[in-house]
Parts: structure tokens; sequence; C-alpha cells
């Protein structure tokens, strides 16, 4: 029997996971939505598809929950998309009604699940579905990391026009401008980043990957990014199912690590058929460790107003 992956919420950033998930193969997707006829007609335009990029992944769409019984994994990007003007923290009390009536449908259903969340504000949406679904913290994990990293080396690769294959990014912390990108730990083919920039260069690409997605939502102005955030979660889905081992920055529920204890926040864990199956700590300047405790108060802040 092959995998199945649900993907809660058809709007562009869940409908373009379901399209990533179907060309990899990775498993069966249910495309989850209120809206409808939304998800249906999505799941079967993209199953439609397959013949022409040769894929037989089955997709069924569906505005209730009866077909993502036994999930193996989860991704929740259900929820308000940010506006201009609009912070991620901005979206927290319209989200958390969403996100935990939504996990606790899946939670009934798949109960064996991992669960990837997507909605913003990030950070504080995988502290509250840890602590309604009450699974255990490698089994609920945020997707930041993956897409903030990939904006920081799609930067870096532009700036020294090379491919971004050569490219490895490094960034720690909440899902926001408080972000933490690490250039001492990013490289180019192994070559550290602050032997081929300058520190002028690489402060200015550090500010535009803190603002990544504000970038983005003031050139859309209707919505917010899609194509990125889905590609980084499926990335994640497939080091899971496919039991791959990959190291990748992501949201994880720490407790002790990096100092810091009952906080979602981005650092780099070891993905595989578990879910997070260790956290990698790494050593830290004061300037760093300063950075970071801020982003950390930010999201703490955030997840403070949850009412926990």
């Amino acid at each position: 029997m092959r995998p199945k992956i649900t993907i809660v919420g058809a709007g562009n950033v869940g409908a373009t996971a379901a399209h990533w998930a179907a060309t990899k193969e990775m498993g069966d997707v249910v495309l989850v939505d209120i809206i409808e006829g939304m998800p249906q007609g999505k799941a079967l335009d993209l199953l439609e598809t397959g013949p022409v990029e040769g894929f037989d992944t089955r997709v069924i769409g569906t505005n209730d929950y009866e077909e993502t019984e036994n999930s193996d994994v989860v991704v929740i990007t259900s929820g308000l998309a940010r506006k201009p003007g609009m912070s991620r923290e901005d979206l927290l009390a319209k989200n958390k009604e969403i996100v935990t009536a939504v996990t606790k449908e899946i939670v009934n259903r798949s109960p064996k699940s991992i669960l990837i969340v997507v909605t913003n504000p990030l950070d504080t949406m995988s502290y509250l579905v840890k602590k309604v679904s009450g699974f255990a913290r490698n089994r609920v994990i945020g997707m930041a990391g993956v897409l903030d990293s990939a904006r920081f080396r799609s930067f870096i690769a532009r700036d020294l026009n090379c491919s971004v294959e050569d490219v490895q990014a490094f960034v720690l912390g909440g899902h926001g401008d408080e972000m933490v990108p690490l250039p001492r730990y990013s490289t180019v083919a192994g070559i550290p980043l602050p032997e081929l920039m300058s520190q002028e260069q690489i402060d200015r690409i550090v500010s535009r990957t803190r603002k990544g997605g504000g970038e983005i939502v003031a050139l859309l102005k209707t919505g917010s990014a899609y194509y990125c955030p889905s590609a980084a979660a499926v990335q994640m889905v497939e080091a899971i199912l496919k039991d791959k081992k990959r190291i990748l920055p992501c949201s994880a529920y720490l407790e002790g690590e990096y100092g810091l204890s009952d906080i979602y926040f981005g650092v780099p864990v070891k993905l595989g058929c578990d879910g997070v199956e260790g956290i990698i700590e790494v050593k830290l300047t004061p300037e760093e460790k300063a950075a970071l405790d801020r982003s950390a108060a930010s999201v703490k802040k955030s997840i403070l107003e949850l009412g926990f």
C-alpha cells in the first residue's frame, strides 16, 4: 500500500504542495478544504495531469476528513494568508481557531501521523498543533527554515552568479523578521561565505532574507508566497516518507537545546521516518546568541498569546 499524504487547505500553498507531491510519486494525495468543489476540482485537474507528466499518483479532493483516515503525513496549510501591512502575529487570533479544529479532525482519524505545519505565524501554530494533538515533539514539525534558507541560497547564488546547487545556507530562529541567518555557517562549494563576499554584500542579503516573505506580499498585493513554501513542505514530506535522514532547518519543539525550552523554534534537525530524529546544536558567537535570544523572545511573546 502506498503512503497517504493529506494536505489540509486547497489554496495556493496547499494545491501547489499537492502538485509537487503528486509529481514526485511519494504517495497518494488527499486535498481537503471547506470550500465546496474547490479541492475536488483541483484534485481532478491534477489527476488528469498524470498522463502528461507521467505520474500515477492517486489524488482525491474532499470537504470532509473521512478520506484522510490513516494518513502517514499531514501538511496543514489552512488559515488566512498574510496581507500587505499585516505581520505574522496579526494572524494569530484568526488562525488559532482554524488550526485547532483541523488538528482535532486529523488526530481523530490519523493518530499515528506526522504533522507538518505551514500556517502562519508558523512557530506559534506549530506549538498550538503540538498542544492540541498531544503528539510527541518528534511528530509535529514546522516548515520554516527550509523556506528561509532557500531564499538565502537564492540571493547568494544571484550575487555570486553561481548555481544554487552549490550553495548551502544556514538560518536559525523564528520564522519572521527576527530570524537569524548565519553567514559563518553558509558555504558555496564548501567555501565559507565570508571568504567570497564583502560584509556589505552579506548584510544586504541577510536583510533581504529576513524580509523575504514581506517582499513577496508587497509585490503580489493580494496574497503571499506559495511556490517555495509548498516545495519546502514537500521536501520535508519526502525526507520523512523515504527515511532520508536529511539535515534540514525546521521549527522544532525545544527542551533545553540552545538554552530554550517550551518553544517551537527554527533549528537544524535530522528528518527521517520518525519525524524529528535529532536536533543539532552548533556553537554560536555572543552576537549570534544575542540575535537568537531576541528572536526567541518574539516567538515566546506570540506563544503566550495563545493562552496555554
